[in-house]
């Protein structure tokens, strides 16, 4: 008999993230967006079709489901099990930097280790709160919106190249009421953004190597391929933030960017670039910032 079939023993919460659990490690999905394991997976996705939060008090798992309540889970976990799609797809929302966020396949999920940066206010990179940031490859626009939850009177702008990717931008901008001080700008790069300067630059640009795009896992391919790859050695979008950020930034400002596992092909095309690697306390790295001075003065 299929496991997908064997499911009228399941009669609480805990079974359905369980049984979840156990379904997707048997079709051998990968995680990497949100969630690193099956449980957490099964977890969220199990709480959504209940409508229940995320948060909910461990002795709520061994609550009974009702017979529609468990059909509505089968559901949305067989879905994830036969179309490999992350949870936050299946979702339609994920949690940044403490703060819930519309996201579909038009957008990179937000995963990056900045949102623990922008949690304590970009300490100690930052001297004091900037004025104007800019959010470079906003994708969602997660980045910048949550740095603007932080900075209360700051001005921030989500430049993103791509029209689809901005729809849901400005849907999150909409989702957060900050449209007073957060707009989003159709921008390669800093092309689009007119004479703007900022006092702090945020990038999550793409930085995966093509042929290591071609190998990625399929949950992967469910995302834009032009939020992940960028050249040769991924760092073709990065060299563009590099050498137009001297020029964007006001005197004293920063430039926080993310290139996640291509460090060392960031290190061979920049070797003496006197960045900073940041290190994180909840994981994550390949994130580096540089003051606007030093990167002048190197480049």
């Amino acid at each position: 008999m299929s496991a997908f079939a064997d499911t009228e023993a399941l009669s609480t919460v805990r079974d359905l993230v369980r049984w979840g659990a156990s379904r997707f490690t048997e079709a051998g999905l990968h995680f990497g967006h949100g969630t690193d394991n099956a449980l957490d997976e099964a977890y969220f996705l199990t709480l959504h079709a209940l409508h229940l939060p995320f948060d909910l008090p461990a002795v709520y798992l061994e609550s009974a489901v009702t017979t529609r309540e468990r059909d509505a889970v089968l559901r949305l976990l067989r879905l994830g099990v036969c179309s490999r799609k992350p949870a936050a797809y299946l979702i339609g929302r994920i949690r940044f930097a403490g703060l819930e966020f519309e996201v579909d396949e038009r957008v990179l999920i937000p995963r990056a280790p900045i949102g623990e940066l922008i949690e304590r206010g970009f300490e100690p990179w930052l001297q004091q709160a900037p004025a104007r940031v800019l959010d470079l490859c906003a994708g969602s626009g997660c980045i910048g919106i949550a740095t603007a939850a932080v900075f209360e009177d700051a001005e921030v702008d989500l430049a993103e190249i791509d029209a689809a990717a901005l729809t849901v931008c400005r849907r999150n901008i909409a989702l957060h009421g900050v449209g007073e001080r957060v707009r989003a700008i159709r921008s390669d790069v800093y092309d689009g953004l007119g004479e703007a300067r900022y006092e702090l630059i945020v990038a999550n640009p793409p930085y995966v190597p093509v042929a290591e795009w071609r190998a990625l896992q399929p949950e992967y391919r469910h995302e834009p391929r032009m939020a992940l790859a960028a050249g040769d050695d991924g760092m073709d979008v990065v060299a563009r933030i590099l050498h137009g950020a001297v020029d964007r930034l006001q005197p004293g400002g920063v430039l926080i960017c993310e290139v996640g596992g291509s460090v060392d092909e960031f290190e061979t095309r920049w070797p003496r670039l006197p960045v900073t690697w940041i290190e994180f306390d909840r994981g994550g790295d390949g994130v580096f910032t540089i003051g606007r001075e030093a990167l002048k003065e190197a480049l």
